[in-house]
């Protein structure tokens, strides 16, 4: 198959309604769209990725008023989408049965967001079904945050890639679950959970603290929510996060690559995400870099604690899920 990059809504449309796959851009990262509500076509997704089928998607949509063709809403959850949506947010909720098991990985709810990208809400205009897509990559690898990123690691698995230029915020949409009177935290994004707190006025506790399993890389277990896999976002380069003084005397002898926030650091070769001193620079440019380290043949990659605030949080899960697991 021959895949083409462009930015032509009218061809990546009509591959869609014919059953194809389209990466779409965001503003999170890329995503590798299909029908959600056709078996097939999501079934092509997980295919086209190498997606374990217990990994449940995330279903895109044109509006607001949407949400409640494919899913029960409560007020909270509505409250929360007439907020940050079209946004970086992700509302898991009861699903209706329009939405295909395959599509949840089997599970009875189904996480709903409004991307806010031009390209890709004129898109969803132009459907009459909902798109599932996951990041627009290799499961498992980093996650692709312009069409070329897409390119490399999907040539000739699909028909299109809608190029939208380099996304804005770099890093998958924050994933939030209303129930029993709290707002259940399922994956750290760019909009906080102080934010959610404010505009709700409720309780945001961690998915773990509530009831999620620990998910290993090579576990059956079905994760709640998209991109719970304990093994993600990993570069081929083995990479190790901690005290980077001493994670660099551990590693010496070894061609070394630094990601850092702001920092310098001697006889190493210095990736510094932030020289603005801004957390959402780095997270805009974490998995770009990643992917540049990882094709430049570097022994090791060691990256710092980012500090832990706001998206911060975010990027220190990414990098977190990155690390070298050694498999025995």
């Amino acid at each position: 198959m021959k895949t083409q990059i462009g930015e032509d809504i009218p061809i990546a449309a009509a591959f869609l309604k014919a059953g194809e796959l389209v990466a779409i851009p965001t503003e999170t990262v890329y995503g590798l769209a299909g029908n959600a509500l056709s078996e097939e076509s999501v079934a092509k997704i997980y295919a086209a990725k190498n997606r374990p089928s217990f990994n449940p998607l995330i279903l895109h949509i044109a509006n607001i008023a949407q949400i409640e063709q494919y899913a029960f809403v409560d007020d909270i959850s509505l409250t929360l989408a007439q907020y940050f949506m079209p946004g970086p947010l992700t509302l898991l909720l009861p699903k209706k049965p329009t939405v295909p098991d395959i599509t949840t990985a089997g599970s009875n709810k189904v996480a709903i967001r409004i991307p806010n990208q031009p390209l890709t809400l004129a898109l969803l205009a132009q459907l009459d079904f909902p798109l599932a897509a996951p990041s627009a990559n290799p499961s498992g690898y980093i996650s692709p945050t312009n069409a070329h990123h897409v390119m490399e690691g999907l040539q000739g698995k699909i028909p299109y890639i809608l190029d939208g230029g380099n996304t804005t915020v770099g890093l998958e949409s924050t994933i939030c679950e209303v129930a029993d009177k709290v707002i259940i935290l399922h994956r750290a994004g760019s909009i906080t959970a102080a934010e959610l707190s404010a505009v709700s006025g409720m309780e945001v506790i961690n998915a773990a603290a509530y009831h999620a399993p620990v998910i290993s890389d090579h576990s059956t277990d079905t994760p709640a929510t998209p991109g719970q896999l304990k093994s993600h976002y990993a570069p081929h380069t083995p990479l190790y996060m901690g005290n980077i003084a001493e994670l660099i005397e551990s590693h010496a002898g070894k061609k070394i690559a630094v990601i850092s926030f702001d920092n310098r650091y001697e006889n190493v070769d210095n990736f510094i995400l932030a020289p603005d001193h801004q957390l959402t620079t780095a997270a805009s440019k974490l998995f770009a870099t990643l992917r540049e380290i990882d094709n430049c043949h570097y022994d090791v990659i060691l990256s710092e604690q980012f500090p832990n605030e706001g998206i911060g949080i975010a990027i220190n899960d990414r990098i977190s899920r990155a690390q070298f697991i050694l498999k025995h």
